[in-house]
């Protein structure tokens, strides 16, 4: 690992900001106009959230500068910035000028207060309502926050032309993922020596988080650590770590600019697997090396997320959970009883890249979602590209309420061995995610750092 002061955030150059606005003028020519939002309150006009700019002004701008805007037109690029608020100066120190972000990211800056009517502009609906109001009052028509999945038909070539940039990450961006990545290695070995039986999740999670902080990051999403793995997205951090237990870990680091990382990885509370623990992480592990070696340039990623499918099902057939052929199992899409999620999905300046936009971006043209229990929840179905980043996080979890929707007398119920799968139940789910680049020879894994094998983990907390 390297040292401290090598891990604190590189900034994006701002020729390669400048590289990205060009190539999007080229696509579509303007006039276009991205905001930046505005923090939220939380519960006091005083008391807000910790800001984050949208996604599509960071591609564009590379900071996060609140209560900005972005025009680009065919007079070229010019930043509007709020202006400078003595007042403030107070509470929070002086912050950069308009003069200082024209020096820094070399585009003409503007006040914010001079930015008039813009009839005619095409933009992308925001996450924030208060920069969508802003957006309609400039633009004279409805921008509605969170609406990617509608846009107005003045916005679709943005949106295409947006996704078509953002699917395939430039060196730059390939730089700010390593740099999270690297960050999140940091949180999860220090997750792993962290955890001891007795305490709450909340303490490995702290630790977690003390790490991505002290690197000059934020998390990327709100971070998973639990004992209860079979909720997928468990939100509390309450439980009690039982020294029989598995801690399941989906924490990811986020840079300045706003690229994220998202990493998951499973551990014995006691340092030692089970063996009924450690027949079923290797499951997973050969479910999650069953999808790599499908990641290459070319790849349709749908047939990365069902080889993982078949992967864990024939391990799960392996091991007496299920009886009957692999094939005929999967056509009753038994996988999803312990496997209901996707392989994965991309990844960039959103833990969900883009899913902002909808299934547009992660959709290839003329696919849509399947309804079958194996793919309904996959959120990617496009050609895998060089420069594309992707997770691969197959998982097993045990959902009683899957269980209980199996039709008795079935011929799934007759295939099920309850009695067999009673024997592991010191394993309520695992997870395994990594970051995978898909590079021209193969694929390169971001958070290859993180100790993954069951021997590795074991060594890493000892």
């Amino acid at each position: 690992m390297a040292p401290l002061e090598a891990a604190w955030p590189r900034s994006t150059p701002p020729e390669a900001l400048a590289a990205r606005r060009q190539r999007l003028r080229e696509r579509v020519p303007g006039p276009l106009v991205f905001a930046s939002g505005w923090a939220r309150a939380r519960n006091f006009p005083h008391n807000a959230y910790t800001y984050r700019a949208e996604s599509h002004f960071l591609y564009l701008v590379g900071r996060p500068i609140e209560g900005a805007a972005l025009v680009l037109d065919e007079a070229g690029a010019r930043l509007y910035v709020p202006a400078d608020d003595p007042g403030a100066r107070l509470w929070h120190g002086p912050e950069p000028t308009a003069e200082d972000w024209s020096r820094e990211l070399g585009l003409e800056v503007r006040s914010i207060d001079s930015l008039g009517s813009l009839p005619g502009a095409a933009t992308l609906p925001p996450q924030d309502p208060s920069a969508a109001a802003w957006l309609t009052s400039r633009l004279g028509r409805p921008v509605v926050a969170g609406s990617g999945d509608r846009l107005a038909a003045l916005d679709v070539p943005l949106a295409e032309a947006m996704i078509a940039l953002r699917l395939v990450h430039d060196a730059a961006a390939v730089d700010q993922l390593r740099q999270a990545a690297h960050v999140t290695a940091r949180a999860h070995l220090a997750g792993l020596r962290a955890t001891r039986p007795g305490l709450r999740e909340a303490r490995v999670a702290a630790a977690m988080q003390a790490e991505i902080s002290a690197h000059g990051m934020a998390c990327a999403y709100e971070p998973i650590v639990t004992v209860h793995g079979e909720v997928l997205h468990a939100r509390h951090k309450h439980g009690v770590l039982d020294p029989a237990g598995l801690l399941l870990a989906d924490v990811g680091a986020e840079t300045p600019e706003g690229w994220a990382a998202d990493v998951t990885r499973t551990w014995p509370v006691s340092g030692r697997f089970s063996p009924t623990q450690r027949d079923m992480y290797d499951a997973v592990l050969t479910a999650q090396a069953a999808a790599l070696a499908k990641v290459v340039a070319g790849a349709r990623y749908r047939d990365v997320h069902l080889a993982s499918q078949r992967a864990l099902l024939e391990c799960i057939v392996g091991l007496g959970i299920l009886r009957g052929s692999a094939e005929q199992l999967a056509e009753l899409h038994a996988t999803a009883l312990f496997y209901p999620h996707g392989v994965g999905h991309l990844l960039g300046l959103d833990v969900h890249d883009m899913e902002d936009l909808g299934d547009r971006a992660g959709y290839a043209p003329g696919r849509v979602r399947q309804a079958d229990p194996t793919s309904r929840f996959l959120r990617l179905d496009r050609e895998l590209e060089a420069g594309m980043l992707v997770t691969i996080e197959p998982g097993f979890y045990q959902i009683p309420e899957l269980i209980a929707r199996i039709e008795p007398g079935s011929v799934l119920d007759r295939a099920l061995d309850r009695e067999r799968l009673a024997q592991f139940s010191d394993v309520r789910g695992i997870r395994i995610e990594d970051d995978v680049l898909v590079t021209q020879t193969g694929y390169e894994i971001l958070s290859q750092d993180i100790p993954k094998t069951a021997r590795d983990i074991e060594a890493a907390m000892r």
